[in-house]
């Protein structure tokens, strides 16, 4: 008798219940703010852009908008500037068209690269 008292608080033991583990909460994830691409131009002024890259090599007047041309011996780069469509404030890039002296397609982000470390 004197070993069945202990084996059955033993029995009784490994039978009872564990206390829960407190719960804890995943964190909610963070939706990411999208990345703006390092070399990009769109959304600069006319004077940021001429301070970025220099006076430019053609400037076109197109109704209410503004291209500007940056050439460098690797890459020709032209933004289009139109003011906000309020039709009030300062003119911005909206849209940049990259090509190589060829006429072929280049590289958006390589020539915002030329034309900023020319050689």
């Amino acid at each position: 008798m004197r070993r069945l008292v202990p084996a059955l608080a033993l029995f009784l033991a490994a039978c009872a219940t564990r206390p829960a583990p407190p719960v804890v909460e995943q964190p909610k994830p963070v939706a990411a703010a999208p990345a703006k691409p390092r070399n990009t131009i769109v959304g600069l002024s006319a004077p940021e852009l001429v301070g970025h890259f220099g006076n430019p090599a053609l400037q076109v007047r197109e109704g209410v908008g503004l291209k500007l041309q940056f050439r460098s011996s690797r890459c020709v780069l032209d933004a289009y500037l139109y003011p906000p469509e309020s039709g009030s404030g300062v003119p911005r890039v909206t849209y940049v068209d990259t090509r190589l002296p060829s006429g072929a397609a280049a590289d958006q982000a390589a020539c915002i690269s030329a034309l900023e470390n020319p050689s």
